[in-house]
């Protein structure tokens, strides 16, 4: 683990908000342990292990039904954690992975299909990866298209304008990060925002998770400034949001976020329990547990 890594809180509190039945965790990761699993040489941080029992229990204790597991920066394109993890779960869990377009072959995608991954995961945030070309990006999202798979993408406010020819025009489904990370500070009205939110409004295959308020917010817990950008995200596009823990919160360097708090957030930013049901249920088992018969 680097010196400077904070490692997730191992006693959370107790949410006072109680998710419903079915509910989805549609953003977490697992971690190694390292000696099973080995992070990756080319990463650019290394965690502390979060292994798959702790995220399953985690789930229990915050009240939620199934997981959606995404492979981290810090694994690589080896998702063996991964798929252990969902080979242990079942049908409580799907994953999204992250491959090397040029190597992966189709064999090894259907391979992904049968033990949960629903959806491939591009980062272009500079600072945790080198960014795969555009061009490997979209031939790899033709080649999921087949298996009803779709793309995970995380970027940062700035790179929405270059990125955008890119995500309006791929074939399958499309799931923005944690809002596509707005500079909260400067406000809801904020061009780059609005920006975001016009990408979202004229292209209805276009989905955002309205996760992370921790690695957004600018005051802190609770996370007050973050709210009316998740709030309004949901409002208006009810079928198209997905939230998540980011369980166990890696990389994070102004604090480590209590889950249970976080829990807390969502009846916040889906104030009515169609909403939450929406959020929590109908969207995340439609996207990734859809029967493909």
């Amino acid at each position: 683990m680097d010196r400077d890594y904070l490692p997730f809180d191992p006693n959370p509190s107790r949410p006072r908000y109680r998710p419903p039945a079915g509910a989805v965790d549609a953003h977490c990761h697992v971690f190694g342990p390292a000696e099973r699993f080995p992070y990756a040489p080319e990463r650019k941080y290394t965690p502390c292990d979060a292994p798959k029992e702790t995220l399953f229990a985690r789930r229990d204790a915050l009240g939620f039904a199934r997981n959606v597991i995404v492979q981290a920066s810090c694994h690589g394109t080896d998702n063996a954690a991964l798929l252990d993890a969902l080979n242990t779960a079942g049908e409580r869990a799907r994953g999204v992975a992250v491959v090397d377009p040029s190597a992966v072959s189709d064999a090894e995608l259907a391979a992904m299909d049968a033990a949960g991954v629903r959806g491939v995961r591009f980062n272009f945030v500079k600072r945790l990866v080198d960014a795969t070309p555009i061009d490997a990006s979209r031939a790899l999202a033709d080649r999921i298209a087949p298996l009803g798979w779709h793309v995970v993408v995380y970027f940062e406010a700035p790179d929405l304008a270059e990125l955008t020819p890119f995500l309006t025009t791929l074939p399958t489904p499309v799931v923005v990060d944690h809002m596509g990370r707005p500079d909260v500070a400067k406000g809801i009205e904020d061009p780059d925002f609005q920006r975001f939110v016009a990408l979202l409004a004229d292209n209805p295959h276009i989905w955002t998770k309205v996760s992370c308020p921790e690695r957004l917010t600018v005051a802190g817990p609770p996370y007050d400034d973050v709210v009316p950008f998740a709030r309004m995200l949901v409002e208006r596009f009810p079928d198209r949001v997905l939230w998540g823990t980011d369980w166990p919160h890696p990389n994070m360097k102004s604090h480590m976020p209590d889950d249970g708090q976080l829990v807390d957030v969502i009846p916040r930013i889906a104030p009515i329990e169609a909403l939450q049901t929406a959020l929590l249920v109908e969207n995340p088992m439609r996207l990734y547990w859809a029967s493909k018969t």
